[in-house]
């Protein structure tokens, strides 16, 4: 069982930055592939990042390329998105979630490939 708390979201003007975090209750978390998912009101839940068990390879939507950035710490069971150059249309609640690693560079990118989730946090971003 994997317990997900996410925070850092809030309200942020065009152009501007957030960090998210998602803190991990479990022993371990060396053997999960970890997600960032997000939904917009009205909208599906949308794949954002995936990064491997060992943080060597990181996989992103075509839509924050080169803007958002994630990483994780396995010693502190947390992951981290940077999100910077912000546009509204990255307005959402973001989801941490993760799943067992296949450990063979295998990118989960649906939500329905996970197994844990967290409750969200809501991300604003103003024009």
């Amino acid at each position: 069982q994997v317990q997900l708390v996410e925070s850092g979201g809030g309200l942020v003007q065009a152009g501007g930055s957030l960090r998210l975090s998602c803190a991990a209750s479990t022993r371990t978390l060396f053997t999960y592939f970890m997600g960032w998912f997000r939904q917009a009101p009205g909208k599906e839940r949308e794949f954002v990042v995936g990064i491997s068990w060992n943080g060597y390879s990181t996989y992103y939507a075509d839509f924050v390329k080169g803007r958002f950035t994630m990483s994780r710490d396995n010693a502190k069971k947390t992951a981290y998105l940077q999100m910077n150059s912000l546009k509204p249309e990255d307005t959402a609640v973001y989801y941490c979630a993760v799943r067992a690693d296949s450990g063979s560079e295998e990118v989960f990118s649906k939500s329905s490939e996970y197994e844990y989730w967290g409750q969200g946090t809501q991300v604003t971003v103003s024009s």
